[in-house]
C-alpha cells in the first residue's frame, strides 16, 4: 500500500474523476485500474457527491501509476489526458458559477482576458475545495500554472514528466472559456521527475 499522504480531496472530485476514467475506458477497465492501484473499494462504490475532503491524494497518484502499468507509458498517457479532459466536461465546470465564473460574463471579454481568468478559477478552485494548492501568474507569451502537492504524481517517480491528468483537464478548461479554442499545455516541471513542483505553460495564442 501506498503510504497515506494526509492530503485530500473533495469526495466530487474523486468522482468526477472516476466517473470520466469509467466513461473512457469502460467498465471493465476502471475495474481492472482499480484493483491494480489496490483500491478496490472503490469498485463500483465512487464518493459521494459532496465536498468533504476525503479522497486520499495517494490513491489519486496510486490510480495514475495502475493506468500507466496496464496501458504503457504512451497509452497511459493518452487515457489519462482524456480522462482529464472529461473530467472538466463531466463537472469540474460547475465550479466556475461556485466562484462567480459566469458564462455570461465571459461572452464579452477578450480572449486573453478569458483565458487569465479561468485559468485563475481553475487554481482558485482546486485551492479552495482541495488540498492541492496552486496558483498562476504570468509571464510574455505564456501562463504559468504551479501546482503544489500535486495528486496527480503522488508518490511516483519517474524520468519524465507525467500529470497527463492535469494537462487534461487545462485543456478542457481552456476550451471551455474561450469557447472552443484549442491551447497549447505544456509540462514543464514534475514532483514525479525530482523537480520541487508539478508546472505547467500555457501559451497565450490558441492553436486554432
Amino acid at each position: 500500500m501506498a503510504e497515506k499522504s494526509g492530503y485530500y480531496y473533495p469526495n466530487k472530485i474523486g468522482r468526477i474523476y472516476l466517473m470520466a476514467m469509467e466513461e473512457v475506458m469502460g467498465t471493465n477497465g476502471i475495474k481492472a485500474v482499480l484493483n491494480l492501484a489496490k483500491v478496490p473499494e472503490l469498485i463500483g462504490n465512487y464518493p459521494p457527491n459532496n465536498l468533504a475532503r476525503e479522497f486520499e491524494f495517494s490513491d489519486f497518484g496510486a490510480i495514475g501509476q495502475a493506468i500507466e502499468e496496464m496501458y504503457g507509458p504512451r497509452g497511459g498517457r493518452g487515457l489519462a489526458l482524456r480522462a482529464g479532459r472529461a473530467s472538466f466536461a463531466q463537472g469540474l465546470s460547475e465550479f466556475g458559477s461556485v466562484i462567480g465564473a459566469s458564462e455570461l460574463a465571459f461572452k464579452v471579454i477578450p480572449l486573453q482576458t478569458k483565458v487569465k481568468v479561468g485559468l485563475k478559477a481553475m487554481a482558485e478552485t482546486f485551492t479552495k475545495f482541495s488540498d492541492q494548492e496552486t496558483d498562476v501568474t504570468e509571464a510574455d507569451d505564456h501562463f504559468v500554472y504551479t501546482i503544489y502537492r500535486c495528486p496527480v504524481c503522488w508518490g511516483r517517480k519517474s524520468d519524465r514528466n507525467i500529470c497527463y491528468g492535469a494537462v487534461g483537464i487545462l485543456q478542457e478548461g481552456l476550451r471551455w472559456v474561450s469557447g472552443g479554442k484549442d491551447f497549447k499545455v505544456e509540462e514543464v516541471e514534475c514532483h514525479a521527475n525530482g523537480d520541487e513542483n508539478c508546472v505547467f505553460h500555457i501559451y497565450k495564442e490558441p492553436l486554432n
